[in-house]
């Protein structure tokens, strides 16, 4: 593996890097005091940052099918998934953030030209948003075959029925169209082939929002997380993606980069989480001398570092191996940095919050916020305990045939 960024990349990083430092930090404070006027709309200046985003070309950067974006390979698109998640509403001025970035992926790989036409032109050129409905409250959705929402054939239409919860991005008044996953053929008795996945406009009649969920105490907004009910939800049968009993091959296909975006992201937090607690503990005077003079707090920078670079290295392999080989044959790689990538962020973010006191809990830093982030993300894309398993079963059986 070549760890030198090519030409391109490297002019990608700088550009992004003077865009985030011009305009998205000092903007950061200016979003949230936006959000409080309008909760689940779009903040100025936000919309302001995108047009300016689009104007310098730093957009769509995670498509990696360039007639729709970039072009760029997963270890391409690493570092600046990285530079992105150091601001949790970065991702969005730069058009990358999920879940319309999974969606735009799948309609790219699996949409109709029917489906491209109206529904991933709309959201490449950032004019919308959208939501992937999956999780159901009534089941274990860590096992995705248990999911109960019916998608039944109904002469030229599907009715769908069914309840989903934290709904990630639903809330958002731009959000327009959800790719939800269901089942068409519950007697199946495969039951990898019972799903699938099929577009549902927000606006369609039976769709109905019950409340935002959050997340220790979040909203998440303007993006939030939505609670639905789908009551005899009726849309044409060309909505389906794909074709029925493929929805776990559709969510085969999406999940792979959406978790190597997920970490890169979590590792642009956890860096910006060490650099504050280095400027804060040579800031802090406790006992008469900075807080860095003491050996805990040292050690704690030290482990931080550490731990991130070694996330850093591993979920850059799993690119590496996915870009070369696939993502089937790096599966075990997406599930190691799956594994340690929200756990890192985690503890480095907890660390960081120790050391900014009391302040580090509240809304003055990022670190509260992002350490909501990071939890959540060991139960999105799949919850640690499903990788470990699953990880596990596969090295026992290689190692213990030998």
């Amino acid at each position: 593996m070549n760890f030198e960024y090519s030409e391109r990349v490297t002019e990608l990083l700088e550009r992004l890097r003077a865009f985030m430092a011009e305009h998205v930090y000092p903007a950061e404070k200016t979003f949230h005091q936006q959000l409080q006027q309008d909760r689940w709309g779009e903040p100025p200046v936000l919309r302001e940052l995108k047009a300016k985003a689009r104007q310098a070309e730093l957009w769509n950067l995670f498509m990696p099918d360039a007639r729709f974006g970039a072009g760029l390979t997963n270890l391409e698109y690493a570092p600046l998934a990285e530079e992105m998640g150091r601001v949790l509403f970065a991702p969005e001025v730069f058009n990358c953030s999920a879940p319309d970035t999974g969606n735009m992926e799948v309609l790219a790989q699996y949409g109709s030209p029917e489906q491209q036409e109206r529904w991933l032109q709309p959201l490449l050129k950032g004019e919308i948003r959208s939501a992937f409905a999956m999780t159901e409250p009534a089941v274990a959705s860590s096992d995705a075959t248990n999911i109960e929402t019916s998608i039944v054939r109904d002469g030229e239409d599907y009715v769908i029925n069914g309840h989903k919860f934290y709904i990630s991005g639903v809330l958002n008044r731009r959000c327009k169209v959800l790719i939800l996953m269901g089942k068409t053929d519950a007697e199946n008795p495969d039951r990898y082939r019972q799903q699938s996945q099929i577009l549902v406009p927000v606006d369609t009649p039976g769709v109905r929002i019950i409340r935002p969920m959050t997340v220790f105490g979040y909203d998440d907004a303007p993006e939030g997380h939505g609670e639905i009910i789908f009551d005899n939800v009726r849309v044409p049968a060309q909505n389906l993606i794909l074709g029925e009993g493929r929805g776990f091959e559709i969510a085969q296909g999406r999940l792979g980069p959406g978790r190597i975006h997920h970490c890169m992201r979590l590792i642009g937090q956890a860096q910006r989480a060490l650099e504050m607690m280095a400027r804060r503990c040579e800031e802090r005077i406790a006992f008469g001398r900075p807080l860095s003079k003491q050996g805990s707090v040292r050690e704690d920078i030290a482990k931080s570092a550490c731990e991130i670079e070694q996330a850093r290295l591993l979920t850059l392999k799993a690119a590496d191996q996915m870009d070369r080989h696939g993502n089937k044959a790096a599966k075990e790689l997406i599930a190691m940095i799956k594994i340690v990538a929200p756990q890192m962020a985690c503890n480095v973010i907890d660390r960081a919050i120790q050391i900014h006191g009391a302040a580090g809990l509240g809304q003055d830093f990022a670190l509260a916020h992002q350490y909501a982030y990071a939890r959540a993300i060991r139960l999105a894309d799949g919850p640690d305990q499903v990788h470990m398993m699953q990880l596990g079963r596969n090295l026992a059986a290689r190692y213990g045939a030998n």
